[in-house]
């Protein structure tokens, strides 16, 4: 038998379900319009900074895929590498430049999440949170292809393209 919190007007109430509010959710949620228009600006922005072929990738809060790409000419590694890093920004809350600092700092620590993930998990530079105005993350986005500060800073480009914030 499963049992719901559902809240009230004293509090929560064991063993009760509700539907989830579909303002709410929306309120909160990586849209693929707002995805598309990440990858798609961070791919524009390496572009006109003359970088190696890239692969961007958009997950949203709970680490699920919303839009994956691949320029022609990048190698087939880059949406899993792009994918791992943006994964593990969004994992541990951070993103992936705090990440491998703090995997030089620990290295055990991290070799464990990264078995834990069984591999999906890159502390690389190359990811960023993305989040709404009021701070709440909505998802992330990593890149690969180039450097890590290369990759870092088109997916900024790309997040601030899109009207929203980048931790």
């Amino acid at each position: 038998m499963l049992a719901a919190i559902v809240p009230c007007r004293g509090g929560p109430v064991p063993g009760t379900l509700a539907a989830p509010s579909h303002d709410d959710a929306a309120m909160t949620a990586l849209t693929l319009f707002q995805a598309r228009t990440i990858a798609d600006a961070a791919l524009a922005a390496a572009r006109q900074a003359g970088h190696l072929p890239m692969a961007i990738a958009v997950l949203d809060a709970s680490g699920h895929l919303k839009v994956a790409l691949r320029e022609d000419g990048a190698s087939m590694f880059r949406v899993d590498i792009a994918t791992g890093k943006a994964w593990a920004a969004i994992g541990m809350g951070a993103a992936s430049r705090i990440l491998a600092q703090r995997a030089k700092d620990n290295p055990n620590f991290f070799v464990a999440l990264a078995a834990t993930a069984q591999g999906r998990f890159l502390p690389q530079t190359g990811a960023v949170l993305v989040k709404d105005a009021a701070g709440a993350v909505l998802g992330s986005v990593g890149a690969s292809g180039g450097t890590g500060d290369e990759d870092e800073a088109i997916c900024i480009a790309g997040v601030l393209a899109a009207g929203l914030a980048h931790g």
